[in-house]
């Protein structure tokens, strides 16, 4: 973790164009993979700073990797980004699978919370909406658009990477709205920042 730390180019790399830019860390919840993403967003312009995953390992102990995701996480975190954008919980069929990414997301809030980062939390609904335009779009669609508002070469890649960038870029979007208490996703609106 220590590359994905100089990266980030310390507090100085968000000034940048004359102002100052916003530091987003987008992250996509896991407990294999988490995903994020780091860009700065000044007057209607991404840059890139890092992105990549946090991987633990299959045989491990899921203490042992709530763990490595604390540890690597309490790093990211460590720059001080202005905000963290994360995807909101959403149960399909597989009970074990939701409750283990609950719990890994729950260590994910508590490292932004002890870092003194704010959480803004969107459902995937919002993050296809705010980067592709279209609600229903497709998770190769929403890849493709976000590649190419942030000028890569390619989509990243694992998939958990892309989506932390898209989830970074909803909340540079929707961040204006949200100042003014607009656009709230239901946690947010019951207190849950």
């Amino acid at each position: 973790m220590d590359a994905v730390f100089a990266a980030f180019g310390g507090l100085g790399a968000a000034q940048e164009m004359g102002g100052r830019a916003m530091r987003i860390l987008g992250i996509d919840p896991g407990y294999a993979i988490v995903g994020f993403g780091a860009l700065d967003y000044t007057r209607n312009t991404f840059t890139t700073l890092q992105y990549g995953a946090i991987t633990t390992k299959a045989h491990t102990t899921f203490e042992d990797r709530l763990s490595e995701i604390y540890d690597d996480m309490t790093q990211l975190l460590a720059v001080k980004p202005d905000a963290m954008a994360i995807e909101t919980l959403f149960y399909t069929t597989n009970q074990k699978t939701v409750i283990a990414v609950a719990e890994a997301r729950g260590v994910l809030l508590l490292c932004a919370r002890q870092a003194g980062v704010p959480v803004f939390e969107y459902t995937p609904l919002q993050v296809k909406q705010s980067v592709s335009g279209y609600g229903k779009a497709t998770k190769k669609q929403v890849q493709e658009m976000t590649r190419t508002l942030l000028k890569l070469p390619a989509v990243p890649k694992p998939d958990d990477t892309a989506d932390a960038l898209a989830m970074a870029i909803c909340h540079a979007y929707s961040y204006r709205s949200k100042q003014y208490g607009v656009a709230l996703t239901k946690r947010q609106q019951m207190g849950y920042f």
